[in-house]
């Protein structure tokens, strides 16, 4: 897991302010021990990020996938066709620069940079801090586009209402049996870059039979970000998840509510 690939010796960086993450002293000895401890605590704090978005109607989404899969050009692509419409922000998530984030940024929406260093995952102090600083509006879209990795994503729960695994075909259509915690963990796998099909060996059916083998209930939905294939089935599922989100929220300050479980640091 996350011990093993370095990602708690350091610190992560939000929107330039930065945060301690998980204690960089583990020995292999204490490994085990230290790993249930690090998830029940990412899961406290997951749970404390689920409540305050059911109450505030906000449809919390994880985007994970392979660096190079095309997800945050199909994020940019959702959201220059919703924006009109939906009410969006963004939490970027990589290890260094805020490129992703000045993306997003360019189509209109807020975003929050969370910079991670050597870590290899997004987790849900880092997201609960961000979320302060966004304080997303209520009865609206928030994506969360995870560090680009396959692995340990699928370990931490980040609050959300649903993982999308976005995977391309220009990769292998073996990647679900390859990393099957990660397929197994999602709800919705993004076939993305689907207008090169003539041009590559992938068979399709056979990608979504493996998905289908990992988890039954998984949607599978083909997409092409550039041309725009599979676009309104997708958005045709954003709507439906966002109908069963929304409902009357309390008046009381996004970020006043927000304060008590991530007043201090971790």
């Amino acid at each position: 897991m996350c011990i093993d690939c370095g990602c708690g010796t350091n610190e992560v960086s939000i929107d330039g302010h930065h945060h301690h993450a998980h204690d960089p002293h583990i020995s292999a000895s204490r490994k085990v021990r230290i790993e249930t401890d690090i998830l029940a605590k990412n899961n406290e704090y997951a749970a404390r990020n689920r409540a305050f978005f059911a109450e505030r109607g906000i449809l919390a989404l994880n985007l994970v996938s392979s660096p190079g899969s095309g997800k945050t050009s199909l994020l940019t692509r959702t959201i220059s066709d919703l924006i009109a419409s939906q009410t969006i922000s963004v939490i970027e998530g990589d290890q260094q620069t805020a490129n992703d984030a000045d993306r997003i940024r360019a189509t209109g929406v807020a975003a929050v940079q969370i910079n991670t260093g050597k870590g290899c995952h997004l987790d849900a102090h880092m997201v609960g801090h961000a979320v302060e600083k966004l304080a997303p509006e209520t009865n609206s879209f928030l994506f969360i586009e995870n560090v680009g990795n396959l692995v340990c994503p699928a370990e931490f729960d980040l609050g959300e209402a649903h993982k999308v695994v976005i995977l391309s075909v220009t990769e292998g259509e073996d990647k679900p049996i390859k990393y099957p915690d990660m397929f197994h963990a999602a709800d919705v796998m993004l076939l993305n870059k689907v207008d090169l099909l003539p041009y590559l060996d992938f068979d399709v059916d056979k990608c979504i039979a493996y998905a289908k083998r990992v988890n039954p209930d998984i949607d599978v939905i083909q997409v092409s970000a550039t041309k725009g294939d599979g676009l309104a089935d997708w958005y045709a599922w954003l709507e439906e998840r966002r109908v069963r989100t929304a409902h009357h929220v309390p008046s009381e300050s996004i970020n006043d509510a927000y304060n008590a479980p991530y007043g201090e640091e971790a």
